[in-house]
């Protein structure tokens, strides 16, 4: 039997209406619907169509059992499509749920919630169970945790144990005497905000890690499958006076390359030998440059220094 005689049956015809009743709705009760549960139905729900069974609408104590068990009145149009006034972008899903007991959720947040303000609707709680435990699992994925290096060990169980790149901020600031002038006091702050603003710009892409026991001020290192890639050292000895001082520089531009280069180890197994080719040393100082015979890109790893400064000479005269 089809759904619309189905409907019929359930559905005797409704009186004509007079020319001034406006939307065209018959009301029906779906008594004795519970030998129909083989039967398809046609639900119209926000104007998205669905074909489903009384079976399925009926298997959980939710407000569509009500609905398709006799206890509620239903609403039907013209051609027999049963009216249900609700958003009908999610009801898929609402459907999958009330048949299998599990269902796919969305991917993002918004949609989760939307989910999850049908099934609340639909008084289907274990739906929203699934809703809830979803948005808290991203709200915990979604928080940005950067672990301090308090040891070598540490560092190295960090590195090895993560399967994405890590970049790894050292700063130091034991010893105040390090600035000669405020700039690096500035600059030292410079990098450290450069690192926050990168840890939340790529969280859960690049394993960010904070070191305060090495022996450098302030230094980045960076790292790929186990390995490290490139390292820039943003500390610099001076000769302001007699005696030598350290000054920190803020190399921003460096710093955006070398996490940029590091996001190449983030999914393939081995980056692309064109990618890695396009941000070696020696695509950078050309074909006569430095380090020309050095090892291979893939295992070379680029310790770049700010340029040092000298404003005092101490060799003897003569000389």
């Amino acid at each position: 039997m089809s759904g619309e005689s189905c409907l019929s049956q359930l559905c005797p015809p409704a009186a004509p209406a007079s020319p001034a009743s406006a939307p065209k709705v018959k009301t029906c009760s779906l008594r004795g619907a519970g030998g129909l549960g083989s039967k398809y139905v046609r639900l119209n729900v926000g104007g998205a169509l669905f074909y489903t069974t009384v079976q399925v609408l009926t298997r959980q104590d939710t407000m569509l059992k009500a609905m398709f068990s006799g206890r509620m009145e239903v609403f039907t149009d013209k051609d027999g499509w049963i009216l249900i006034d609700r958003c009908g972008k999610h009801f898929s899903e609402i459907l999958g749920y009330l048949r299998d007991a599990s269902v796919a959720l969305p991917k993002s947040r918004q949609a989760i919630h939307e989910l999850m303000a049908e099934a609340k609707y639909y008084l289907i709680q274990g739906l929203v169970d699934m809703c809830q435990n979803a948005l808290q699992e991203k709200k915990e994925q979604a928080m940005c945790v950067i672990p301090v290096v308090t040891s070598l060990k540490e560092e190295e169980r960090l590195i090895q144990a993560c399967s994405k790149p890590v970049v790894k901020l050292l700063y130091n600031r034991s010893n105040n005497k390090y600035s000669y002038t405020s700039n690096s006091d500035d600059h030292l702050l410079k990098n450290i905000e450069l690192f926050d603003k990168l840890s939340l710009r790529y969280n859960g892409r690049i394993l960010f890690m904070k070191d305060v026991i090495g022996d450098e001020i302030c230094c980045w290192s960076f790292y790929g499958q186990g390995r490290k890639l490139a390292e820039v050292c943003c500390t610099s000895i001076v000769y302001a006076t007699e005696k030598k001082q350290t000054k920190v520089e803020f190399p921003e531009a460096r710093i955006y390359e070398e996490t940029l280069n590091a996001l190449l180890y983030e999914t393939l197994p081995v980056p692309d030998n064109s990618l890695l080719e396009a941000t070696s040393r020696r695509a950078h100082w050309g074909p006569h440059g430095e380090d020309e015979d050095g090892p291979e890109p893939r295992e070379r790893v680029r310790r770049i220094h700010v340029k040092r400064y000298s404003t005092y000479d101490d060799r003897p005269l003569g000389h």
